[in-house]
C-alpha cells in the first residue's frame, strides 16, 4: 500500500471517528486492514527503524503513525 492510500484510508477512519486521537484511529485504521495489512505495516515499521519494538500490532500501528506524521509535518 502506497502512504497516499494509507492517508486516505487515514482520513476516511478519522471521518468515521472524530471523537478519537490520532494513535486510536491508526489502531482502528490497522484492525480495518486485517492481519496481512497489519503484517505488511509491521515489517515496514522494522525496516525503518532496524528493530522491532513491541507486539505486531503495536508495531502496526506506530508505522501508521509515522507516515501520518511524516506527511503532515513533512520531512
Amino acid at each position: 500500500m502506497r502512504d497516499e492510500e494509507l492517508i486516505v484510508e487515514f482520513a476516511l477512519t478519522r471521518l468515521d471517528n472524530p471523537g478519537l486521537d490520532l494513535e486510536e484511529i491508526a489502531g482502528l485504521l490497522v484492525r480495518r486492514m486485517g492481519p496481512e495489512r497489519m503484517l505488511q505495516f509491521a515489517s515496514a515499521n522494522l525496516a525503518d527503524r532496524g528493530e522491532l519494538r513491541g507486539a505486531l500490532f503495536q508495531a502496526a500501528v506506530e508505522h501508521v503513525m509515522r507516515v501520518v506524521l511524516r506527511l503532515r509535518d513533512g520531512d
